[in-house]
């Protein structure tokens, strides 16, 4: 499912962009939207944050006909 990808996306981004900031101190997001209260940038935050609440439904869905469950 498309929505189900580019939550998966947008989650990954979020990820990198953590990992960027936990390890170098450098919140990619905020350098690339003008600053962390930047209106891009809450966009970009508030969309990473429902992809991550979009993701956990992934957990507790049953997997689709064609995949493997061994």
């Amino acid at each position: 499912m498309f929505i189900d990808k580019l939550a998966l996306l947008l989650a990954i981004i979020g990820a990198l962009n953590w990992g960027s900031i936990g390890l170098f101190g450098f919140d990619v997001v905020a350098f690339l939207g003008g600053g962390q209260a930047a209106v891009i940038s809450r966009i970009i935050y508030a969309l990473v944050g429902l992809a991550g609440i979009w993701c956990i439904s992934l957990l507790f869905r049953e997997h689709s006909t064609g995949e493997s469950t061994t």
